[in-house]
C-alpha cells in the first residue's frame, strides 16, 4: 500500500500568487500531485522556477484570450497520459481541462466555467458540464477509477455558502446548478469532503472586495469527488483556510492505493 496526497486550488494567476508563498507551501504539502485552476498565464510567460518546480514534472492548458482561465498539474511522478479535452467534443474547452492517468485512477483537474456574466454564460457553464459528465460516465462505465478536482463555480447546498437565500438568484446557487450537482452525485460521484466533514462553515472561496475572508463569508465551491468505485481508497479529505494569496483556498485528498 502506498499513500498519496492530492491538492487543487484555485490560484487566481499563478504568475502572482508564486510571490505569495506558493513555493514554499509546494515543498511543505509535497503533495504527488497538485492541481491548479484560473492560472492565467500564456506558455511564453512561463519562467523556469513554474515549468520545472523542484521534483515536479508540469502541464499546462492556456485558452487564446489572456489573462483569462487556464490550468495547470503538478505531478511527482509522470503520468501514464495526458489529454486537454473531453475526448474530441465539439465544447469549446477554453483553456479548462487538464486530465492525467496514474497508476490505479484517472486525475481530472477542471476550471467548471462561471455563469454570472449572462444567460449566454450560464448555458455554456450548463452545456460544459453535462459534456463532462457524459465523458466522466464513460470512463467509469469501463472500470476507470476517477479522482475530479476543481473550481466547480457552483456551492452544492445552503451549507455550502454563509447566505444561502440572498444568493439563491445567482448563478453558483441556481437551482438548476444545485439539480446537476445531484444528478453528478446520482451517476456515483462522491463528494470526499462531506464524507469527513458535515459541519458547516467550512469554505474555499471568498469574496475579495468585501473583506469576506476575515468574517469567514463564503462558498464552499471547490471539491474532489471520486468515483465509487474509488471512495475504499480515500481516507481522508481537508480544506486550507490558513493558506492566503487567492481568494479561494486549497482543499485536498488523501489515498492509500495499492
Amino acid at each position: 500500500m502506498r499513500t498519496i496526497k492530492l491538492l487543487c486550488w484555485n490560484v487566481n494567476s499563478i504568475r502572482s500568487i508564486k510571490n505569495k508563498g506558493f513555493f514554499e507551501w509546494l515543498a511543505r504539502e509535497s503533495p504527488y500531485a497538485a492541481c491548479f485552476q484560473e492560472t492565467k498565464v500564456q506558455p511564453d510567460q512561463l519562467g523556469a522556477d513554474l515549468k520545472e518546480p523542484p521534483g515536479y514534472h508540469t502541464f499546462w492548458n492556456s485558452p487564446e484570450r489572456k489573462g483569462y482561465s487556464g490550468v495547470a498539474t503538478f505531478t511527482k511522478e509522470k503520468p501514464l497520459s495526458v489529454q486537454y479535452d473531453f475526448g474530441g467534443n465539439d465544447i469549446q474547452i477554453e483553456g479548462r481541462v487538464i486530465i492525467t492517468q496514474h497508476p490505479g485512477f484517472r486525475l481530472m483537474n477542471i476550471y467548471f466555467p462561471n455563469g454570472k456574466k449572462d444567460e449566454f454564460r450560464l448555458k455554456y457553464k450548463m452545456d460544459f458540464y453535462d459534456v463532462f459528465l457524459a465523458y466522466a460516465d464513460r470512463l467509469k462505465a469501463v472500470g476507470g477509477k476517477l479522482v475530479i478536482c476543481g473550481d466547480f463555480n457552483t456551492a452544492h447546498t445552503e451549507i455550502d455558502l454563509a447566505r444561502p437565500k440572498e444568493n439563491s438568484k445567482f448563478s453558483g446557487f441556481l437551482p438548476e446548478e444545485r439539480a446537476w450537482l445531484d444528478k453528478f452525485i446520482a451517476h456515483g460521484y462522491v463528494d470526499t469532503f462531506r464524507r469527513f466533514h458535515p459541519e458547516p462553515n467550512q469554505y474555499s472561496y471568498w469574496d475579495i472586495k468585501t473583506g469576506a475572508r476575515a468574517r469567514n463569508v463564503g462558498w464552499r465551491i471547490d471539491y474532489f469527488f471520486v468515483s465509487e468505485n474509488l471512495l475504499p481508497a480515500v481516507k481522508d479529505a481537508y480544506i486550507q483556510p490558513e493558506v492566503m494569496g487567492s481568494d479561494h483556498c486549497p482543499v485536498g485528498i488523501t489515498l492509500e492505493l495499492d
